[in-house]
């Protein structure tokens, strides 16, 4: 048994194919000054052949998955595709230092790895396996090496590659692909973005899966608990083989119920959202049971253009929003964008610690233009439905005064030009930043409600980075510390009038719902997959029963006594999830 992140739950049981996505190997030659021309001509050749790959895959995708919105991962490599930092200094190195294209490429992907490797951000961390993935992709094509397409196969096959792009996973739906386990990858990557839209068990960070697996070994995959067997006993199979059954008759049984509401025994009402990323979810959103949107994350704005949005698109997509959501809430988190996930044309400067540098409000704060335009579409979407604004990475009040000082400034604008809109649109505040949960109490007064990110709240309370696998292990959602922070601001929230939501990971996790419950949460807002069996947790207790249980995991004084305590009690109670 190897142990990994689950990052799409099911179980999958079959015969392994091993991918060989291993980087190409590159040697250097030195080419004469008549071969120049010839050898860019080759390069330009290998990135138009890769860039009508890609367009197959972005078809490929849309056609399988009914819709456009994960499409958008593929644009993103189309984009990195054209960058054209990225081909003029090849085609530079090329043309000065008389070396083939190969090298000349794999020099500037090594200039952009160690660029990225000094962010912090998990997220743009993901982005530099994305430029990893085109490079080489690039070079299979210089190189002249055969793309194994996995919509190919004869037999149901589960995948074990060192990685995946989203290119590779764009293939899976429908296909015989009924699973894949990988060395790279985590919960934020593209990879597993795409796994769990497409429901395919999946387990990544395994470090050296490929070294023990041929091709053809049987294999289960338990994406639920991250872990992969490798040529299961018969016993082990038999076990798995009854536990793929139950997890599938749970989920049908969970799917009969997802008009129900998330309401305990006792009738204590919980709001389940959901976070999406793309208009095209909400009919998925919808189908498993949510009740509004809790995050709609805008960055994609931003990062899928090679233009500036204008207000016009930002007030179309928001329309939509709210007129497909109605009459649920939206609720829109506004830009989370910081130096180093933004269009270079902003002009805005590098920095050496991008993840506590100018990001998300501080941004916004900084580039006013951007967000006012933002924030003039979102209040004239607002006259469509029922959205709600959101600033991300608030750390104190004054912020938080600043940023609405602006909202007031444009509502007058808009009022002054007779254009309607919701005059009383709630306006909320991210905790993500230990000091704003410590000044909760002050936050809540002038704010309309909050939501924990627990994602970040995390990796700055602990001071870790979740990417980096040599302190992975701290990443501990159940760390008292933690704990006392939500437990503080629910309390200061509450002692206001104001509800408390979560749009954290944490928020969609079977093994914390009674917790976050008892802590006194009004709103949880997850993956949409994760709804069914969160509403069933509630829908099973009494709120007596939760508060107890978060009171007793206060009292430990570690997170893996606190763990241990509630996967003892929540395997009594559920063991169908767990």
């Amino acid at each position: 048994m190897v142990k990994g992140v689950g990052v799409s739950p099911g179980i999958s049981i079959g015969k392994a194919f091993l991918l060989d996505r291993r980087k190409v190997k590159v040697e250097r030659f030195t080419i004469s000054s008549s071969m120049v021309e010839s050898e860019i001509s080759r390069f330009m050749e290998a990135l138009e052949k890769s860039r009508a790959q890609l367009s197959q895959v972005k078809e490929k995708l849309v056609q399988n998955l009914g819709d456009q919105g994960h499409s958008r991962i593929v644009d993103v490599h189309i984009l990195i595709l054209e960058d054209e930092t990225l081909i003029n200094e090849a085609i530079k190195i090329v043309k000065e230092e008389r070396v083939n294209a190969e090298w000349a490429l794999r020099k500037v992907l090594t200039y952009f790895a160690k660029v990225f490797d000094q962010i912090e951000d998990p997220y743009m961390k993901e982005r530099r396996s994305d430029i990893e993935h085109v490079g080489q992709l690039i070079l299979r094509n210089l190189v002249g090496e055969q793309i194994k397409n996995l919509d190919e196969f004869s037999e149901d096959v589960i995948i074990i590659a060192h990685d995946l792009s989203p290119a590779d996973t764009a293939q899976m739906h429908k296909g015989r692909v009924i699973g894949f386990a990988t060395d790279l990858g985590a919960r934020t990557s593209h990879t597993a973005i795409t796994a769990r839209a497409l429901e395919i068990p999946a387990v990544v960070g395994l470090e050296n899966i490929c070294s023990y697996v041929k091709t053809g070994d049987p294999v289960i995959i338990d994406g639920t608990d991250g872990v992969v067997i490798l040529k299961p006993t018969p016993e082990i199979f038999r076990e798995y083989l009854e536990k793929q059954r139950r997890f599938k008759y749970v989920i049908q049984e969970l799917l009969k119920h997802t008009d129900q509401p998330a309401e305990t025994v006792d009738k204590y009402k919980i709001e389940i959202m959901a976070n999406i990323e793309f208009l095209d979810e909400i009919p998925h959103v919808l189908s498993r049971g949510a009740e509004g949107i809790g995050l709609y994350r805008t960055e994609f704005f931003y990062m899928n253009t090679d233009k500036l949005p204008t207000e016009e698109d930002h007030f179309r997509i928001y329309k939509r929003l709210a007129e497909q959501i109605s009459p649920y809430p939206a609720t829109i988190r506004t830009l989370d964008l910081g130096g180093d996930k933004i269009q270079s044309k902003l002009h805005v400067t590098d920095e050496q610690n991008p993840v506590l540098g100018l990001r998300a409000i501080r941004f916004s704060l900084k580039h006013l233009d951007l967000f006012r335009l933002q924030l003039r579409a979102i209040l004239q979407a607002s006259a469509y439905g029922k959205l709600r604004i959101m600033y991300p990475m608030i750390s104190g009040i004054e912020e938080l005064r600043q940023a609405n000082f602006i909202l007031a400034e444009v509502k007058e604008e808009l009022l002054s030009e007779g254009v309607y809109f919701d005059e009383n649109i709630p306006v909320g505040v991210m905790i993500e930043i230990p000091s704003a949960s410590i000044t909760a109490d002050l936050l809540a007064k002038e704010a309309d409600f909050f939501s924990i990110g627990t994602n970040d709240l995390i990796q700055y309370s602990i001071a870790i980075d979740r990417s980096n696998e040599h302190v992975a292990y701290l990443y501990e959602p159940l760390h008292p510390a933690l704990l006392r922070l939500i437990k503080f601001t629910v309390e200061a929230a509450h002692n206001e009038g104001i509800p408390v939501g979560m749009c954290g990971e944490m928020a969609g996790d079977p093994l914390s719902a009674l917790i976050l419950l008892g802590l006194g949460l009004d709103e949880f807002s997850m993956n949409p997959a994760g709804i069914p069996t969160i509403k069933q947790i509630i829908r099973s207790v009494r709120l007596e029963q939760s508060t107890e249980l978060a009171y007793k995991a206060m009292t430990f004084s570690t997170a893996r006594e606190v763990e241990a305590f509630v996967y003892g009690e929540m395997s009594s109670k559920f063991p169908e999830f767990f």
